[in-house]
């Protein structure tokens, strides 16, 4: 599969074209949710083309362009029922062929939930062949892994719903706004695992636990006593202060490098106290310097 260097991308798709409308390309596994991502793009008035061969990407902006216009977002579907026309996608992205500023989505999710999914869905796995269901998805994270890793955007569906993953994309790309970095700040359960498509992980275990506490225990990070707690702690202040401006520096370095979304993770034992009181901190000084932010709590109840 062909791909490019960090440099050989960057000189490509770093800036955006502001008199041009967006190119979203819609990738990832089968059963992770493109369907769904489609239909949200198309309700939020993108000119949607699903399963579409890369080959024929230029064709389709110059097709629309010609008809309603450069400014009419455009979003495309690309699997790998795609076929041998499936590799060239990372090439049309590279070279800036159609003129638009591109972001590639990834959606993904494990293999036992896209299982789950397909077996619901009483359909085959394109790459099944007279196998297995699992060992189409197998083949197919091979043939996936230099998209994944080079996505503007990686969704883990796992957890999601219909309404969760909507959400996901209204607030990616449901505003003119999208050349602004988009951060987002998740709270997690290192016991129930750590998020997949995070790009920072954060353990804040080291600062003492409220569940050990009586009067805090019922409570959550979202309470102002459990807040206080976890905030006046040894250590937080200093972690605090350190780290947020890491991820400052982070954060303009990836809008130079033309990524426009950044998701944090921050992780004690159940997801339940410091954790989400840190993660509501975090976001709260993220917020403050500008960046687009939002807090999320991705095990917040389950215990």
């Amino acid at each position: 599969m062909p791909s490019d260097s960090p440099s050989d991308r960057s000189s490509d798709r770093s800036t955006p074209h502001p008199r041009l409308g967006e190119l979203v390309v819609v990738t990832g596994m089968t059963g992770a949710g493109r369907s769904t991502a489609a239909k949200e793009l198309e309700d939020l008035g993108y000119y949607v083309v699903d399963n579409l061969p890369p080959s024929l990407l230029r064709e389709v902006v110059r097709l629309v362009d010609d008809s309603r216009g450069s400014e009419q977002p455009i979003a495309v579907v690309v699997d790998v029922r795609s076929g041998s026309f499936f590799q060239t996608l990372q090439a049309n992205l590279a070279q800036g062929a159609t003129g638009r500023h591109a972001t590639l989505v990834f959606l993904e999710a494990t293999d036992d939930v896209l299982v789950r999914r397909q077996d619901a869905a009483r359909r085959p796995h394109p790459l099944q062949g007279t196998g297995r269901l699992i060992d189409g998805l197998v083949r197919e994270r091979e043939v996936l892994a230099d998209l994944r890793s080079d996505a503007d955007l990686v969704i883990d569906t796992t957890r999601l719903n219909v309404h969760q993953l909507t959400d996901r994309i209204a607030e990616a790309f449901g505003t003119p706004d999208t050349t602004r970095l988009k951060v987002s700040v998740v709270s997690f359960g290192v016991k129930y695992g750590i998020p997949v498509d995070a790009d920072f992980v954060a353990d804040m275990r080291f600062l003492p636990n409220p569940h050990w506490v009586p009067e805090l225990r019922p409570r959550t990070g979202l309470d102002a006593t459990v807040a206080d707690y976890v905030l006046t702690q040894p250590g937080a202040a200093e972690f605090l202060d350190a780290y947020v401006p890491v991820l400052e520096g982070v954060a303009a370095g990836y809008l130079r490098e033309g990524k426009r979304f950044m998701t944090v993770a921050i992780g004690c034992t159940g997801g339940k106290h410091r954790s989400v009181a840190m993660t509501e901190e975090i976001a709260r000084r993220l917020a403050a310097s500008g960046f687009d932010t939002r807090a999320t709590h991705r095990d917040l109840g389950r215990e």
